[in-house]
């Protein structure tokens, strides 16, 4: 079965998956890409095999493994592990679970996950990540940033990830600001929000790309 969950990240700066490295400048899901049988040879080649493999060390493993892969032409294949909840990834994943995580966290710690029947929306759900301008290099902090009531705006969620208040005023305070999250009965519905909800922030030099989610709609 599909993960629900599944995601696409866009770790570079600039459109066309050109310019540096980010730690991710935007993710869609669910993606498209992670078809049933890519799904399947996950299952089967990377995820059970790494389960399996901590039990047998005695390390059995209770939390969030994140796996970061990469589809390539020989399959998929693991660029890393974390254990905890990505970022931008998490932005598009939690806003479809529709089980309170509280329960699942519960679950995890008392070893009754396999019980508890973990319901996603069927909705897609995108994030725009808007970065201060020269990120991931050397950027200004200290901007005001404009358009935002109380840190949110209708329509969408806006998750702060390089914030700060001072005098009083909402301004930047790292490379990548701010994750402007939405739900759409599409994929296509999900991104117009995203992108309308960028358009109505403003911050001197504010950068994000404008192509987040196309190969996806292509897909």
């Amino acid at each position: 079965m599909r993960l629900p969950t599944a995601k696409r990240l866009f770790k570079r700066a600039l459109d066309g998956d050109k310019g540096l490295n980010t730690g991710g400048m935007g993710t869609v899901s669910p993606n498209p890409y992670y078809t049933d049988e890519v799904a399947k040879e996950c299952m089967e080649k990377i995820f059970l095999p790494t389960i399996e493999a901590m039990n047998k060390e005695g390390r059995t493993f209770k939390g969030c493994l994140y796996f970061g892969l990469m589809i390539t032409p020989k399959g998929p294949k693991v660029i890393e592990y974390n254990c905890r909840f990505g970022d931008p990834e998490t932005q598009v994943v939690l806003p479809r679970l529709k089980t309170d995580i509280i329960d699942i966290f519960e679950a995890i710690n008392e070893g009754t996950l396999s019980d508890l029947d973990i319901e996603w929306d069927d909705k897609a759900c995108t994030c725009v990540i808007m970065a201060s301008g020269g990120y991931p290099k050397s950027y200004p902090k200290g901007i005001e940033i404009k358009g935002l009531k109380d840190g949110q705006l209708d329509g969408v969620t806006v998750y702060h990830a390089g914030t700060a208040i001072k005098d009083g005023k909402l301004v930047t305070a790292g490379g990548r600001v701010l994750g402007v999250t939405a739900l759409g009965d599409t994929l296509s519905e999900a991104l117009e929000k995203s992108y309308e909800g960028v358009k109505k922030i403003e911050f001197e030099n504010a950068h994000y790309r404008k192509d987040i989610g196309q190969r996806a709609l292509k897909a």
